[in-house]
């Protein structure tokens, strides 16, 4: 479960931007869109779902691409990254002194039932600083804090400190460096940016159509998957996955290179190809079969991609970030996978759903609170973050999409030239 994200210097993020997961103390909606992760703290909630608003370029990829980007380096910098590699952190470029500093990255989560926080400073050289502190109880324990090459251990920490601190390289996390050497306190750490945290472009192969294909293998799974096509009203009967041995003689375009043509005969010798189809009914009631590729549309074949993962989510509490949910989709199928977050009985594992967005249908008081509801602006050529708590609005009398478009919350794309002016003089053409 996240609780909030901070990041400061990255890409169009010059200050720290602090996006929260936390409710805040309003009306409306509280047993549908929050949660209690504590039974014995009912003033603290979490919001089961967010969305960020704004216009292109504002930011609002960046911000997500921030938690991706500190994903990555806590996943990679151990593993992937050598001595001297530069790490993929990209400081604010537009102002002489940000662009010499590090960036900063910070998350608080929950995870088997304690709150961590944990963040770490980061140039393109090296790590700066990293630090991590648990709450069991309601006071922080330090487990470790690291300034440069100065270390620092609480005594709830337990393992080969020394051994683990000696070995972390200057451009590698010293988490990633001690669960690859076997620390088991941290392994939960590490497992909650590596499976709890689920980021679009971060984990491509569960966005292709193949893994909600995979799930169909497993009858009770294919159940689940029919029965999401069923309630989304997709006009799909059933999935049809075939499968047959590569034949080059059929499956290899004669026109290729040879070269290029035995390559892929190497390469796919003795494996098997997956043909899918979508089973639909006819006007006289007879099974019609389409081919997903050649003969459903772009929206439809997204959203088979997204049923494994949203499955998967729901199931297994993750938390899900997605970049511009809205395309390709209609807005009512928008909101269907945005409710699914919001229905108890569906999500009890209180999985969380953040994304950015441009469709502005579902933002509406009947399906979000008001600090689920971000916005992205340019604010001196940096990115600002903020949340629509922040201006006052009455349940059931402000319509915020209107409110939104008409300029009340800024976060607007801004056309200085009239579009009448980019058209030539007509006296031009004579």
């Amino acid at each position: 479960m996240l609780i909030e994200f901070k990041i400061k210097n990255y890409r169009s993020i010059k200050d720290e931007a602090l996006f929260s997961m936390v409710k805040a103390p309003i009306k409306g909606l509280e047993k549908k869109n929050t949660f209690m992760p504590f039974s014995d703290k009912k003033d603290f909630q979490l919001l089961r779902s967010a969305t960020i608003y704004g216009p292109n370029a504002s930011g609002k990829s960046n911000i997500l691409k921030g938690l991706e980007t500190m994903q990555n380096i806590v996943l990679s910098s151990y593993s992937k990254y050598q001595r001297g590699d530069k790490l993929p952190v990209e400081p604010f470029l537009l102002d002489e002194q940000s662009r010499h500093l590090p960036t900063e990255f910070e998350v608080l989560f929950i995870e088997d039932g304690i709150q961590y926080q944990y963040g770490f400073v980061a140039s393109i050289e090296k790590i700066e600083e990293e630090w991590l502190y648990a709450y069991p109880k309601k006071t922080a324990q330090k487990w470790f804090h690291r300034i440069k090459d100065e270390w620092s251990f609480g005594s709830n920490f337990r393992g080969n400190k020394k051994l683990w601190s000696q070995s972390t390289r200057n451009n590698a996390l010293f988490l990633s460096t001690a669960v690859n050497m076997n620390s088991k306190m941290l392994q939960l750490i590490h497992d909650w940016f590596k499976i709890k945290l689920r980021i679009l472009s971060n984990a491509k192969e569960l966005w292709h159509p193949s893994y909600t294909y995979s799930l169909c293998e497993d009858d009770s799974q294919k159940k689940k998957v029919l029965e999401f096509l069923k309630i989304a009203d997709m006009d799909i009967d059933d999935l049809e996955i075939e499968e047959k041995p590569f034949d080059p003689r059929v499956d290899i375009p004669a026109d290729l290179p040879e070269t290029v043509r035995n390559d892929l005969i190497h390469t796919m010798k003795d494996q098997k190809l997956k043909s899918v189809y979508s089973i639909h009914t006819d006007l006289q009631g007879e099974k019609v079969r389409f081919s997903i590729e050649k003969n459903e549309s772009e929206g439809t074949k997204k959203f088979i991609s997204f049923i494994g993962p949203w499955i998967d989510a729901l199931e297994n509490g993750y938390v899900l970030v997605i970049d511009e949910l809205h395309d390709n989709f209609h807005p009512l199928m928008v909101r269907f996978l945005i409710e699914l977050f919001h229905d108890s009985d569906i999500n009890t594992k209180n999985a969380q759903l953040i994304f950015t967005s441009h469709e502005t249908s579902v933002m509406s008081q009947d399906i979000f609170r008001r600090d689920q509801i971000w916005f992205c602006n340019k604010n001196k050529k940096s990115t600002e973050l903020y949340s629509l708590v922040e201006f006052k609005t009455r349940k059931g009398v402000t319509d915020i999409e209107k409110a939104y478009l008409s300029g009340r919350y800024d976060a607007l794309p801004f056309f200085s030239t009239p579009y009448s002016l980019m058209k030539k003089d007509s006296r031009e053409q004579k």
